[in-house]
């Protein structure tokens, strides 16, 4: 037998369309989206530009060297995020972090399994496989950063 939602569940699914819709009328998110566009551009060209030296001049196989341009990237994107897209400078720079890791970690997983996808199933080259899998989780990203990582969070009292 199935336990029945509770009250608060039922509402809370029912609301979410319209937290979305409400969310895609105001105009700072869409500012915030570009913004998060521009830092994750900067981060995608140093995130290629590791990837295209470790896997072609170093010879390292395609995971190892998204892993490392990964690791390289996220430090940056971290810094511009925090600082100019979501302005959350007076948030625990330490809990960001670990927030920001966390959600650029599932987001790294998820461009990972695309990647290993494009390259072993659909045999496409690893450098534009690469490109491809970035772009695929940046929405994942955005809204894990947006809502998580740098979110506003109601103040006591």
């Amino acid at each position: 037998m199935v336990a029945p939602e509770s009250t608060d569940a039922v509402a809370a699914r029912e609301a979410a369309p319209a937290r979305v819709r409400a969310g895609m009328r105001r105009r700072h998110n869409w500012v915030q989206l570009v913004k998060f566009c521009a830092v994750g551009g900067s981060g995608y060209v140093v995130n290629l530009a590791v990837f295209a030296l470790v896997f072609s001049a170093l010879g390292w196989h395609h995971l190892v060297a998204a892993t490392l341009a990964f690791a390289v990237a996220v430090s940056n994107n971290f810094y511009w995020n925090r600082h100019w897209t979501f302005s959350a400078r007076e948030g625990h720079a330490g809990f960001q972090a670990a927030r920001f890791l966390t959600v650029s970690v599932v987001a790294f997983l998820f461009a990972a399994t695309v990647l290993e996808l494009l390259i072993t199933q659909a045999d496409m080259p690893e450098l534009p496989a690469q490109a491809l899998s970035v772009v695929a989780a940046t929405p994942l990203n955005f809204v894990g950063n947006k809502m998580w990582s740098f979110g506003r969070r109601p103040r006591p009292g």
